[in-house]
């Protein structure tokens, strides 16, 4: 049989640590060929041999049958490979087509030519139903805009062999119907496909067959059609998975976190993000906003944690008017907040674990005397948390957090903020990118917060997790609550239709 990519034997060591052992994966020629496997098993390791931003120690690598030698990205698109990473690889300054065209320009006399890659970049867009603005700025449009721009990148470039990795991590349910619209359309041209991902859902829906790494290692390919998610899902994480969220009905208490009458302008204009906002959190309760991404949630939140400045309205907790306190008197008097984006907002990314793991808690006399660190304290802290959390990485407490899978990094803000012990965990997007067995366990985290008396608001575009996680949810349409609804007493198209502002609940009526 003909592949159109054959990695043979691929072993790849980071130090001491074997992230790829003896991995073997091949694709045919016109397939979407899933990569499954939990955080830090070693797909985007794989991926990245493949595109040649890593060299494997062993093994070898063929592109329809010919071996090759692929020393760097330049190589690997030569060879008509090209990735959407999981990260963009994008320059916030420059525009979407400047963006498009970089490493491909068309220069005469030592000037760019944009004519002709214009042309071809809205072909390429109409075509594939792509749509976006070549002259918007990266840093101005949405993350599901900016993927856009990614598979652009490749399509531009006549790539044959398209790698997602993680593709459907930052985008809305319908931006991931359309993606998946995309992915049949293009193997149908020929094109073959390597799309990594954790979602089984996701998986079912497009992909022909799927290998599984684990902890490096490949585990086996098998036929998507012919296979259960619970088979797949064994395969992943090397266990039985429950995909039931189990939790008790509790009595709610006092709210814990009040909002009143929130409104934030946006950054650059007079627009409301947010428009007269209220609403209360209250203990034995998991309180889920729902939204499609950009209707204010974000802002929201950036509101309430203190990352942006408000302009009308007051936030108490606990019965406290914390309205105007700093981000630290709002963590001491018992909020938590795992942020949206964990890399912006959550992590030092050039610290280590142990770093990382105390950044809100160093000042305290346990990791600190007369203002120097007691160094010994925080690495044996960061070692229970890693137990605690069963956070993995291949220096432990001594990991520099960037080198670390995304769902570990995800582990380490949640050990830091759940055990600070607080009054009200705001969990932005907790699961995002997450594999099934992560996604599972902070569930788990969350339910217990909640079982404790704690209040949890959960921000979140995974209807499944909306539905199934929250006791009751608000719904956020264009900087304004439209609805407030019971779980259990709704289904997911309904919600959908408050989600996309066709229904409003009669609560949340527009005065005329």
């Amino acid at each position: 049989m003909e592949y159109v990519i054959e990695m043979n034997h691929i072993t790849k060591v980071f130090g001491n640590f074997k992230a790829l052992d003896d991995v073997t994966l091949k694709v045919k020629k016109g397939e979407i060929h899933a990569l499954l496997g939990e955080n830090g098993a070693g797909k985007s390791t794989l991926m990245s041999v493949l595109f040649g931003l890593y060299q494997a120690e062993k093994g070898e690598i063929k592109i329809n049958g010919n071996q090759v030698q692929i020393n760097n990205p330049n190589d690997a698109n030569n060879l008509n490979i090209g990735m959407v990473h999981q990260h963009f690889k994008l320059v916030h300054n420059f525009t979407v087509l400047e963006s498009i065209v970089l490493g491909r320009e068309t220069v005469k006399a030592g000037f760019l030519k944009k004519d002709d890659a214009r042309k071809k970049v809205i072909a390429l867009s109409d075509r594939y139903k792509l749509k976006i603005d070549p002259d918007a700025y990266i840093a101005d449009i949405t993350v599901g805009m900016q993927q856009r721009v990614e598979i652009l990148k490749m399509l531009y470039c006549d790539s044959d062999i398209l790698i997602f990795d993680e593709p459907t991590a930052v985008l809305t349910p319908q931006e991931i119907e359309e993606l998946m619209k995309i992915m049949k359309e293009l193997v149908k041209e020929g094109k073959s496909i390597i799309f990594i991902s954790h979602k089984l859902n996701e998986i079912k829906e497009v992909a022909d067959r799927c290998s599984v790494l684990r902890k490096g290692k490949y585990i086996g390919t098998v036929e998507v059609a012919s296979t259960t998610k619970e088979e797949m899902s064994e395969m992943m994480v090397g266990r039985k998975v429950n995909f039931n969220i189990e939790k008790t009905d509790l009595p709610t208490g006092n709210a814990v976190l009040e909002v009143k009458n929130l409104t934030i302008k946006a950054k650059n204009s007079n627009k409301n993000v947010v428009n007269n906002v209220s609403f209360a959190a209250k203990k034995g309760e998991i309180l889920c906003i729902a939204g499609i991404d950009g209707n204010g949630q974000s802002e929201l939140v950036y509101g309430i944690t203190g990352l942006m400045p408000l302009n009308e309205g007051k936030i108490l907790l606990n019965g406290k008017d914390v309205t105007k306190e700093s981000i630290r008197k709002k963590c001491l008097d018992g909020m938590a907040h795992i942020p949206e984006d964990r890399h912006k907002h959550g992590l030092v990314l050039d610290f280590d674990l142990q770093e990382n793991a105390v950044l809100q808690t160093y000042y305290e006399s346990r990791f600190q005397r007369h203002g120097f660190i007691k160094f010994n304290a925080v690495r044996e802290y960061a070692k229970k948390l890693i137990k605690q959390y069963d956070i993995r990485s291949p220096r432990e407490e001594d990991s520099v957090v960037r080198n670390m899978s995304g769902g570990n990094q995800q582990k380490v803000i949640i050990a830091r903020e759940l055990d600070r012990n607080p009054e009200i965990v705001i969990a932005v997007q907790p699961t995002r990118g997450l594999d099934i067995g992560a996604t599972e366990y902070i569930h788990k985290q969350l339910i217990a917060q909640r079982d404790q008396g704690k209040a949890v608001l959960l921000v979140s575009l995974e209807l499944d997790e909306v539905m199934n996680v929250s006791d009751r949810i608000i719904v956020i349409y264009e900087g304004e609550i439209v609805a407030d609804l019971n779980p259990k007493e709704i289904t997911v198209q309904e919600l959908g239709l408050y989600m996309s502002g066709v229904e409003r609940s009669v609560n949340y009526e527009k005065k005329a």
